[in-house]
């Protein structure tokens, strides 16, 4: 398969606190990729690195074998590039609905006139983009019977499953998506890993996802990225860098008499 996605060492720093440190890997087409570590180990500062938000001091990104270093958030979500993020960041008075289209911005081709005064074109703009998301993403996340009603409203189980209605409506061909099971019971867990998967196998969009839930990274990933300290200590197969003694002594700090020897879901950092 071919690379979709290349991080090539990418370092960034805070005063001098040094977040991210030479960090490279890379992101197989039609795959998904975990990037995993402890607190603090530079996962969100990475994520929006890829996604714009911030801008390496050295290293570059290359999406689609195009260098995005320097390409504003915008231009990347106009290519292709998706994210949801760790603190759920929807517009609280929209409903699920209004919510939803915002993520199709970058492709919208009305004008502010058009808009703003709602002239014919951009009225069916507008319905032929509902329909789109209805159809391609409402129906696919199961949340029609959300969709008009306020986000505030919703349970944080929804409001997770809105956002990630809201990253697959700009229509993604790579989507980094930021702790997307956080907070939910095994229920919801089940249900955010079923669409995910089906994302991929269904729809052919790769998937760069950070996460906590070490089962959910066992289950789902194709490879795995450890991050620790800004720094990439092991990458590979899931049981591979379970394995890995740095990994094991980054989420430990030594085995524990009788701890279980892995995977992911038995290692925990000692306090």
């Amino acid at each position: 398969m071919a690379e979709i996605l290349r991080v090539e060492n990418v370092s960034l720093a805070f005063g001098g606190l040094q977040v991210l440190d030479e960090v490279g890997f890379s992101v197989e087409e039609g795959k998904i990729t975990s990037v995993v570590g402890p607190n603090g180990a530079g996962k969100t500062s990475l994520f929006n690195v890829i996604g714009g938000f911030y801008r390496p001091d050295r290293g570059r990104v290359w999406f689609d074998g195009r260098d995005i270093t320097r390409l504003a958030p915008h231009r990347r979500a106009a290519l292709g590039l998706g994210r949801t993020f760790q603190n759920i960041a929807l517009y609280r008075g929209l409903s699920a609905l209004d919510n939803i289209k915002l993520g199709a911005h970058p492709h919208v081709r009305s004008g502010i006139l058009a808009c703003g005064f709602r002239l014919p074109r951009a009225r069916q703009e507008e319905l032929e983009l509902r329909e789109r998301v209805e159809r391609e993403v409402i129906d696919f996340l199961e949340i029609e019977h959300v969709r008009g009603v306020p986000v505030a409203s919703l349970p944080y189980g929804l409001q997770k499953r809105v956002e990630l209605a809201r990253a697959l409506a700009l229509r993604p061909r790579l989507l980094l998506l930021d702790e997307p099971v956080a907070g939910m019971n095994r229920e919801e867990t089940e249900d955010m890993a079923r669409f995910v998967l089906d994302l991929v196998e269904e729809r052919g969009i790769t998937v760069l996802l950070v996460e906590h839930d070490m089962g959910v990274v066992m289950d789902l990933s194709d490879h795995v990225v450890v991050l620790n300290f800004g720094r990439v200590i092991a990458q590979g197969r899931p049981a591979e860098v379970a394995e890995h003694p740095e990994v094991i002594r980054a989420y430990l700090g030594t085995r524990r008499e009788g701890a279980p020897s892995g995977p992911f879901g038995a290692l925990q950092r000692e306090g």
